[in-house]
């Protein structure tokens, strides 16, 4: 697996992963919510923060991650892969450019949450809506110093 920078031709392959991962990770999630977040996703944060990419050595696009700063503002995984260390490889590669990460994450995706927390995030808040200003409340989290 190499870990390398969005290109412009992966933003749909992208969108179909983030997709794919939402539906079957993100089942507090009503249709309308993702209809609602699909163009935020595909014309706002791929193309606006700093996006990373793995692709398994085939060319497969597995997974990626957008980076705002020390803030992983995405990461997700095509389900296929879910459990194999994509998303601590991208973790592990921001962790290396950036230093210490912090995330938010949804309190109603037990999964992520966990996965954070075994990676070694801790909760230094909460909030009741998430960044759209919609009922799905975040754990905000952090790396310890």
């Amino acid at each position: 697996m190499i870990i390398r920078p969005r290109q412009r031709d992966d933003i749909s392959r992208l969108v179909a992963i983030w997709e794919s991962a939402v539906r079957a990770t993100h089942h507090f999630l009503a249709e309308e919510d993702i209809q609602f977040f699909l163009p935020l996703v595909r014309d706002e944060a791929l193309p606006g923060l700093e996006v990373w990419v793995a692709q398994s050595l085939s060319g497969e696009l597995l997974g990626f991650m957008g980076l705002s700063d020390e803030k992983v503002e995405m990461l997700f995984v095509d389900p296929a892969n879910h459990g194999r260390g994509t998303g601590r490889r991208l973790l592990d590669h921001a962790r290396t450019l950036k230093g210490r990460l912090s995330v938010d994450v949804n309190e109603q995706n037990p999964d992520a949450h966990g996965f954070y927390r075994k990676y070694g995030f801790v909760e230094i808040g909460r909030s009741e809506l998430d960044g759209s200003g919609r009922p799905f409340p975040l754990i905000h989290m952090q790396q310890p110093a």
